[in-house]
């Protein structure tokens, strides 16, 4: 199984954007695990993160015919971006939304989710372990 692991803006400052709401733990430290828990399970895996959107919405779209399935954090884009709802949509992928937050209990802006009309699943709350199980449930459900 091929595995995009898709992560929007801001996720680069982990560890030091809001420590009390997404953790102390580092965007390296993140990539590190994904890469573990894929390797563990025999899935080829590519992080990217950005804080541009059309460079997210080229990597959906690189991602058709290329990979098998999406795991996707779009941060704050998951409130505004119709263009990354329409890229997903367009590619057809299985794809989980994940949030290291829950999402539920914050803003009311942050209720509406664009990418999760497209999502079969959403993970919220879990912080870096959500990262995990939507590995493991794109992994049980579809690797081949």
């Amino acid at each position: 199984m091929k595995l995009l692991v898709l992560n929007g803006p801001n996720l680069n400052m982990l560890g030091i954007r809001e420590p009390d709401i997404y953790g102390k733990e580092t965007y390296p430290q993140l990539v590190k695990l994904v890469e573990d828990t894929c390797a563990e399970l025999g899935v080829e895996v590519e992080v990217y993160q950005s804080n541009h959107e059309g460079d997210l919405v080229d990597k959906i779209q690189a991602a058709y015919g290329a990979k098998d399935a999406i795991v996707i954090n779009p941060a704050a884009y998951t409130h505004t971006s119709v263009a990354i709802l329409d890229a997903l949509k367009a590619v057809a992928l299985p794809a989980v939304e994940v949030h290291l937050s829950d999402v539920k209990s914050r803003d009311d802006f942050r209720q509406v989710s664009y990418v999760r009309l497209a999502c079969e699943k959403t993970i919220m709350g879990l912080g870096f372990q959500g990262y995990v199980e939507a590995i493991r449930y794109l992994a049980d459900k579809y690797q081949k």
